[in-house]
């Protein structure tokens, strides 16, 4: 405008804003924000009466510098100053509302079957986790019932089962007496590990997947919910069919929010930038969940990808609006997000493979300095 000095363009005074902010206050933001949207899950939303979480494991990789490198180093296989740092993430999410209920991170050399169990003893009473099979052990569903929660999980492939000595509770669908393992794992105490009963009873649940272009494939699921008229094995079946909503979760926050590769120079900046893709995930599915409740809709059937994009359309104009007018945006942005349905997709497969080809570059094998001198040396004449 006439008579006002511009704005600045440098950026540093919001650079320096941004590395004084505490990392305690954005993962305390995080875990809020998934409190509250929990919070909003009445009794009809709940599984048989249980709040059920899902978690899983992923990696990220990091911004190339000595200070992430040392942290969070890169991976043995590629060569100092070719790879990048990568970091190991095991997040919690729920199932009912999809919010990321929090995050542990660590190197990625470190178990993500120690940083999973980090979660337990957060869990409330009668609460149910579901993962895949890398978590279907004694000590996991030990673990569980010693917060008073329970497990669905798929059983680990070295664990065979011999149905003779189990009390059939319906076709393919046995009680058995498991026995403590000799051997403490590398993530436990002796002491923690001797503080598990010796025996728990367990519920083996084997069902077939059935899909297009694709072998009928036989699943076992581990589960200490032994009653078997109130968890009949189709539902135990169907929740179990839902832990692929946590694969979900995780692409949205990877590739839709873009946290596949991290900016951040230093491991306090790349936690801060974990804690903030989360805080922004939380925040749209906060909005999901208020479009739906609204409209009656199942928040599963929100477009993620769709809320960001009106959210971004209105930013605006609700930064600048007053109080009457922010309230009508608010009304028409809950409006458009419950429009942002995708279709029901229950037996949905795709190849994993691209159609985009690539640019022809060779692979990175040396670092890039050794490679800028390698060009100056071909163009300086013999």
């Amino acid at each position: 405008m006439s008579g006002h000095t511009p704005p600045s363009l440098n950026t540093g005074a919001y650079a320096k804003a941004r590395q004084r902010l505490p990392e305690t206050v954005l993962q305390q933001l995080v875990e809020h924000t998934g409190a509250v949207l929990s919070e909003q899950a009445e009794a009809k939303h709940l599984w048989l009466g249980h709040a059920v979480k899902v978690l899983d494991g992923t990696t990220v990789t990091l911004a190339d510098t000595e200070a992430n490198q040392q942290a969070y180093p890169q991976h043995p296989n590629q060569k100092p100053g070719c790879g990048f740092p990568l970091v190991q993430l095991v997040v919690m999410f729920s199932l009912t509302t999809a919010e990321a209920i929090g995050v542990r991170i660590a190197p990625w050399k470190t178990s993500e079957i120690g940083l999973a169990r980090q979660w337990y003893t957060t869990l409330q009473p009668d609460d149910v986790v579901v993962a895949d099979r890398a978590y279907g052990s004694y000590v996991d569903l030990a673990l569980l019932l010693q917060q008073q929660a329970h497990g669905v999980l798929r059983q680990r492939h070295h664990r065979c089962n011999d149905w003779t000595k189990g009390q059939r509770l319906g076709s393919g669908d046995y009680q058995f007496c498991w026995n403590r393992p000799q051997s403490v794992p590398k993530t436990m105490s002796r002491s923690d590990f001797e503080a598990l009963p010796p025996t728990l009873a367990v519920r083996v649940i084997q069902m077939a997947w059935e899909r297009p272009g694709w072998r009928t494939q036989s699943v076992t699921v581990v589960t200490t919910l032994l009653d078997a008229k109130r968890y009949p094995k189709a539902k135990i079946a169907t929740l179990y069919g839902l832990r692929w909503r946590v694969e979900v979760n995780l692409r949205h926050l990877k590739t839709t929010l873009r946290m596949e590769h991290l900016l951040g120079q230093s491991p306090e900046m790349v936690r801060k930038e974990i804690y903030v893709h989360l805080l922004a995930y939380n925040l749209l599915r906060y909005l999901m969940w208020q479009a739906a409740s609204d409209t009656e809709q199942d928040p599963w059937r929100l477009s993620l990808q769709g809320t960001r994009q009106s959210f971004n359309h209105f930013r605006p104009h609700l930064a600048t609006a007053g109080p009457d007018t922010r309230a009508n945006y608010c009304r028409y942005l809950l409006e458009m997000v419950a429009q942002t349905t995708v279709p029901e997709r229950p037996t949905r497969f795709e190849p994993r493979c691209l159609k985009r080809r690539p640019k022809d570059f060779s692979l990175m094998r040396e670092p890039r300095e050794v490679l800028k001198q390698n060009l100056l040396n071909e163009s300086i004449p013999p």
